[in-house]
């Protein structure tokens, strides 16, 4: 694959970076994300995936537009109500970049669908809004050693994570038990727009091999007073999950105990309420 005269000027700038150039941004045109859910993670990631020139976007989400979405899911907009986000946020990602390729899947993520919607993704990005359907997908990503960059907000306040088969503690091992759901829950605009920023940073660290993407960590952020915290976390080795993979995370330490961020430390991440996910 080669770079187009239109992609050296598109791309100009980022390619700049020390570690990226044009290698660096084949890579990018030869890769493939899946981004799991357009809400308002879902949105902001797309948008950034497709400026930063990922060669394939695969856009997973079953619902329409609404009224209520509009504060954050910012591929909506009034004339989309009603919409399937994935058909609108395709139309804008497409009008955006037409040099790439976007693929909307209309669909619920289910443990039997979950494999063929992944299958062939470079990376998978998390823009659930619910636990339930996060675990799944960590799990099938596991199984197909596919990388998953985790976030979820609440209000002001979120966490983020990245899950590299085989190299680091997976979703489970973070959080071993799935925490009570809570719908309608608060969102901030700006929140879930902050950390799928983040998320796309960790795609393009990972597919370019450039830095140190948040694998053995989990990073938190209150927004109400902006406090940010990297905490360690380890593989459990009886996780359900991933407890049979042979590569194993050297032991380091951790301030949540044997590698496991409770599923109270979810819930009271510096001292915020809830951290839930959007």
């Amino acid at each position: 694959m080669k770079l187009t005269p239109l992609d050296l000027e598109r791309y100009n700038r980022q390619m700049l970076m020390p570690g990226w150039g044009e290698e660096g941004q084949i890579k990018l045109k030869s890769a493939s994300v899946v981004v799991a859910g357009i809400g308002g993670l879902g949105c902001p990631a797309s948008i950034y995936l497709a400026a930063a020139g990922f060669g394939k976007l695969i856009l997973i989400d079953s619902e329409q537009y609404e009224l209520s979405n509009l504060n954050r899911q910012i591929l909506g907009w009034q004339s989309d109500l009603g919409r399937l986000k994935t058909e609108s946020a395709k139309e804008k990602l497409t009008a955006f970049n037409p040099d790439i390729s976007v693929e909307a899947r209309t669909c619920e993520v289910s443990e039997d669908k979950a494999p063929g919607l992944l299958r062939g993704a470079s990376v998978v990005i998390d823009g659930m809004d619910n636990w339930k359907t996060r675990f799944i997908i960590n799990e099938a990503c596991v199984k197909m050693k596919i990388p998953f960059v985790h976030a979820g907000i609440y209000g002001l306040s979120g966490q983020a994570a990245t899950i590299l088969p085989g190299k680091g503690p997976c979703l489970r091992c973070i959080i071993p038990t799935i925490p009570p759901e809570k719908k309608p829950f608060p969102v901030v605009g700006a929140t879930p727009a902050f950390f799928a920023m983040i998320q796309v940073m960790e795609a393009i660290k990972l597919v370019l091999e450039l830095g140190e993407p948040l694998v053995g960590k989990i990073l938190l952020f209150n927004g109400e007073n902006m406090d940010f915290h990297l905490i360690n976390v380890s593989r459990n080795p009886k996780c359900p999950v991933c407890g049979e993979l042979s590569s194993r995370l050297e032991s380091r330490a951790t301030s949540v105990g044997e590698g496991n961020l409770s599923t109270k430390g979810v819930h009271n991440i510096a001292g915020t309420r809830e951290v839930r996910g959007e």
